[in-house]
């Protein structure tokens, strides 16, 4: 496994890894029209591209055998409800693995690079939100000592989610 920092030729293979992991975890949960307009927002390559020049954002990538096997967007401030008495918060944005390739020790090597980017930037607190009812991410995260701090809601289209904020101190 190679983990490095997404090129603009990551793009389209980003974009892809996005759909596919969120499909197979949340598609489930939302009509045909909320989800497809949510995808083109979130994970299109016009998206990414636009998140790959932002300077607030750094993106890591973890390659195995050639093939982008998991990525994790981190963003210098958080965009998160003020929730906790942090002065300087980042927020870690996305953390997706390959359905296929899920319990091999990328997740882990990402949100190691997640705080240790968090540290260089000077953030206080590591936040983000998770869905009210993946207890696997939330068990994944607490590992790491982020804990919930608030409930709040992620709109997909009309489709209102139950999301839980969990936030820790670096």
């Amino acid at each position: 496994m190679t983990l490095r920092l997404a090129t603009p030729a990551d793009a389209p293979a980003l974009a892809d890894l996005g759909r596919r992991a969120f499909i197979a975890k949340f598609g489930h949960l939302y009509s045909a029209e909320n989800l497809g307009r949510f995808l083109e927002e979130s994970h299109s390559e016009a998206t990414v591209n636009a998140q790959l020049s932002d300077p607030a954002m750094k993106i890591a990538v973890i390659e195995e055998d050639g093939v982008l096997a998991s990525f994790c967007k981190i963003v210098r401030t958080s965009s998160l409800p003020e929730k906790t008495e942090a002065s300087s918060p980042m927020e870690l944005k996305q953390l997706y693995t390959d359905p296929d390739l899920i319990g091999r020790g990328a997740g882990a090597r990402l949100m190691d690079w997640a705080f240790a980017e968090a540290r260089a930037w000077g953030a206080d607190e590591m936040q983000l939100s998770v869905y009210a009812h993946n207890p696997d991410a939330q068990r994944f995260y607490r590992r790491y000592g982020l804990e919930k701090v608030a409930d709040i809601e992620f709109w997909v289209g009309d489709h209102c989610d139950p999301e839980f904020m969990f936030a820790g101190p670096l």
